[in-house]
């Protein structure tokens, strides 16, 4: 199990596993609705080396690149859930809209990102007659090659994003997304009854972020 720490703490960290001939490995994303696809991929990036710091974009960052609907689950759960997997030794929430100053700091040996990024990897005509074109390089492997790092692109786990789970729910769940959840009750005649059961918010049952622990350690 990994620790969920600050900035500061985890460069001190990469720090000493440098010291000690280790090989650190990054990546960094949203990893909102925590599924398979995500696990397989941050196994094989740990595979890259001895630790692997996982970067997790915050709930500000990940409004402004995904949308004012995401995240789904706040940043300290996405983070403490990572966190939990034995491939992941550390994480770290940031707020920027890239990684590039927090892989600039940590300076990880290897930088992985998913498939989608690979420059070598032609998009896909959306239309046909169109003429594909390569796809960009995430910003922070310019950072990463200017220190002599590794950069490395990952496929992702065909069938399994987080847009495809979402599709998936609301295809199964919208019809009945005003009805709240059901339940059933039995009445004193002996009938059974459908009862309405009040969903109290996410956003109202969690924690602000300013009272939650930023940095937790692991056993």
């Amino acid at each position: 199990m990994g620790s969920v720490v600050l900035p500061a703490s985890a460069l001190a960290q990469c720090d000493a596993w440098r010291k000690a001939g280790q090989r650190v490995v990054m990546t960094n994303g949203h990893f909102d609705l925590l599924h398979l696809g995500h696990v397989d991929y941050l196994q094989r990036a740990r595979g890259l080396g001895h630790a692997l710091v996982v970067a997790v974009n915050s709930d500000a960052s990940t409004r402004a690149l995904k949308g004012p609907q995401r995240p789904l689950i706040p940043d300290g759960e996405r983070a403490h859930m990572l966190a939990a997997l034995g491939c992941v030794d550390l994480v770290v929430i940031f707020d920027a809209l890239t990684a590039e100053s927090l892989v600039a700091a940590l300076r990880p040996a290897v930088y992985v990102k998913g498939g989608d990024w690979d420059p070598a990897v032609t998009a896909a005509a959306s239309t046909v007659g169109q003429t594909a074109s390569p796809r960009r390089e995430p910003p922070e492997a310019a950072i990463v090659a200017g220190y002599g790092g590794e950069v490395r692109y990952l496929p992702y786990l065909a069938g399994h994003s987080t847009r495809e789970l979402i599709a998936l729910i609301v295809a199964r769940y919208a019809s009945g997304a005003d009805c709240g959840e059901r339940s059933t009750e039995t009445s004193a005649s002996g009938s059974t009854e459908l009862a309405e059961v009040s969903v109290e918010p996410r956003s109202r049952r969690r924690l602000s972020r300013a009272a939650q622990p930023r940095e937790t350690a692991g056993p």
